[in-house]
């Protein structure tokens, strides 16, 4: 999968930004903070597992989503994220 076509939509950088700020998070609450419905976030979070950036656990019914740390892109990501917010906030 190419970068542009992971990184193409608001909604999967909004997702990015909020598990880089928070760490982890379930679907609903992820979306509720992205400001997407429920099933827009869960295919925003199915394309950015399928890339590797993000990976899920289970506990019953919850998925509790974060950076796939086992991923160098995706630490990269995480890290692009984390230097963006703390330039915008100088």
């Amino acid at each position: 999968m190419r970068v542009e076509d992971v990184l193409s939509s608001r909604g999967r950088v909004r997702i990015l930004r909020i598990l880089a700020e928070i760490g982890e998070l379930n679907i609903s609450a992820l979306a509720r903070k992205a400001g997407l419905n429920y099933s827009t976030a869960n295919e925003h979070l199915r394309v950015l597992e399928e890339a590797g950036l993000v990976r899920h656990k289970r506990f019953g019914r919850i998925r509790i989503f974060r950076f796939n740390d086992g991923d160098a892109r995706a630490g990269m990501v995480k890290r692009l994220v984390e230097v963006w917010e703390e330039k915008d906030k100088s």
